[in-house]
């Protein structure tokens, strides 16, 4: 993969087109055509609402002058991101071990367990039974909850190895 396009693991490949497109100066419209691949197609790809093809990836790598395989393997990466994101979103804790009054200033299923990590981990061992502490370790990893609780010096005593 090209050095240059490294930075943008995980971020739509039709996006990152557009963006060398018009660093370049060349109209989408023009460039579709030039390619052979409709326009509607192109289009859809640079708006992101449509993945790009590991034929028209090499085609567009061939135009641009980049590395052969560029455009594919940002389309690969940004797929694994979307899978990633996915499945952790279906993931939570077991709630029937977490009680509801420890998160009394919300609403418990609503909470977004992945980016909220830290305000997680943080009141469960700071107002949490063993049990509790206990599933958010199941759930995060001791790693990550040793991690914050470096981060926001909470006493560890009751966290066990896993």
């Amino acid at each position: 993969m090209e050095r240059s396009f490294e930075r943008f693991k995980g971020i739509h490949p039709g996006l990152i087109l557009e963006r060398e497109l018009k660093k370049r100066t060349i109209k989408p419209s023009p460039f579709a055509l030039s390619i052979d691949t409709h326009r509607q197609v192109f289009n859809a790809i640079i708006r992101g609402k449509r993945g790009i093809p590991v034929p028209l990836s090499l085609k567009v790598d061939k135009a641009l002058g980049v590395e052969e395989g560029t455009f594919a393997l940002l389309q690969t990466y940004h797929d694994i991101e979307k899978v990633k994101g996915n499945t952790f979103k279906n993931q939570i804790p077991d709630l029937s071990l977490l009680r509801k009054a420890l998160f009394w200033d919300t609403d418990i299923d609503k909470i977004d367990w992945e980016n909220q990590y830290k305000a997680v981990i943080k009141r469960v061992f700071e107002r949490g039974n063993q049990s509790e502490k206990d599933e958010i370790t199941r759930f995060y990893g001791s790693e990550k909850v040793k991690q914050v609780l470096a981060d926001h010096k909470i006493e560890p005593m009751t966290l066990q190895k896993r």
